[in-house]
């Protein structure tokens, strides 16, 4: 059964932090247990985030929680070796609300390293705010 492979030796980055305020919406708000942070990207296109594991994992749920208003309307999981070229795993398409979603991954490869792309934001300035993610799977044999 998939577990979360969040932990603490999993190192990420993100493309941006709303105005560099990184103590009051970094990355790090993503992964606590408080619903009332989160990781708020400055404005721009093309946000994303890049979540590094201490060893070869497979992915095969991702679970992330959006503020209405501010969700990607198009998000492409990429996965990569830790030497190598990020290449597509899959595409999800979230729903432009609060919940905490969930979405499936089929048949993903083993990874050192995976890259969530947040396209198209519902909103106009390209922000993106999440409350919540996690990545769930195993360990890659």
């Amino acid at each position: 059964m998939a577990s979360s492979l969040i932990c603490c030796d999993v190192q990420s980055r993100v493309s941006s932090v709303l105005n560099r305020d990184v103590k009051q919406f970094g990355k790090k708000h993503m992964f606590d247990p408080n619903e009332e942070t989160c990781w708020n990207s400055d404005q721009g296109e093309h946000q994303w985030l890049i979540l590094e594991f201490p060893h070869s994992v497979k992915v095969s749920e991702l679970k992330v929680q959006f503020q209405g208003g501010f969700s990607a309307k198009v998000c492409r999981l990429q996965g990569c070796p830790t030497h190598g070229d990020f290449t597509v795993i899959g595409c999800f398409y979230p729903e432009d609300d609060n919940s905490l979603q969930s979405f499936p991954i089929q048949e993903a490869p083993a990874v050192d390293k995976v890259k969530i792309l947040f396209q198209n934001s519902a909103d106009f300035f390209g922000r993106i705010i999440i409350y919540s993610l996690d990545v769930l799977g195993d360990k890659a044999s």
